[in-house]
């Protein structure tokens, strides 16, 4: 069992997050260049509304104007890790690992996909049966329909096997923000969330509770 510091957050500041996050991967950065054994984070959260574009993203999906983003109090930032447009808001569990790969034997691919194995695991939880989606990172639904559709986000920055950024795991999330955007430059998919597909909110406590679990289980890591 690999030790994970982790912290629960709650609801910070998009920024403020980001700001800690890229704190901690300088450190590790630092300790691999000593030669150290860097420590590992499990960091989850939540948001107010915030859209994140990824360096790969294009600004056109983007769907409003700054102004329209000023008066609905919606943040929006440009930022260092992979993929398009997503959303981050309340009743959304965000979770941002800051590992060293070499200590879990991943690569980034693997990394991924054992991240997504934790989501799809804790959905199974609720009876609800999700899976990966060939070409696209994230957990998905019914992905071989015309209704596929998305209940987690993945993007991550790696350097030197040291992780950041991560996952947004849709719970208790208000959908239409997702109308603002094309979701992950997605036009023909769509978005969905725990509360959704089950017809009922639920305790945001309780499910990153399975995030942790499950976390621990696939990973490897002992909680401290």
């Amino acid at each position: 069992m690999i030790k994970t510091i982790y912290k629960n957050l709650g609801i910070i500041d998009y920024k403020e997050a980001w700001d800690y996050q890229e704190e901690l991967f300088a450190q590790k950065l630092q300790e691999k260049r000593n030669a150290q054994i860097p420590e590992n984070h499990l960091l989850l959260c939540e948001h107010p509304p915030v859209f994140t574009l990824g360096k790969s993203g294009d600004d056109s999906n983007l769907l409003i104007t700054q102004n329209l983003l000023d008066q609905k109090g919606i943040q929006y930032y440009k930022i260092n890790r992979g993929g398009d447009i997503t959303f981050h808001g309340p009743g959304q569990i965000v979770g941002y690992p800051i590992l060293d790969l070499e200590q879990f034997k991943l690569g980034v691919k693997e990394y991924i996909h054992a991240m997504e194995e934790v989501i799809i695991k804790t959905l199974a939880d609720y009876h609800i049966k999700s899976e990966r989606l060939e070409g696209a990172t994230g957990v998905w639904m019914d992905t071989n329909k015309i209704s596929a559709r998305k209940i987690c986000a993945i993007g991550v920055k790696a350097s030197r096997h040291i992780t950041m950024h991560g996952f947004a795991f849709n719970v208790n999330t208000d959908l239409s923000y997702y109308s603002l955007i094309n979701p992950c430059g997605f036009t023909d998919k769509g978005v969905t969330s725990l509360a959704k597909e089950l017809g009922h909110g639920l305790k945001m406590a309780e499910v990153q509770q399975q995030v942790k679990h499950y976390f621990s289980e696939v990973f490897g890591m002992e909680m401290e």
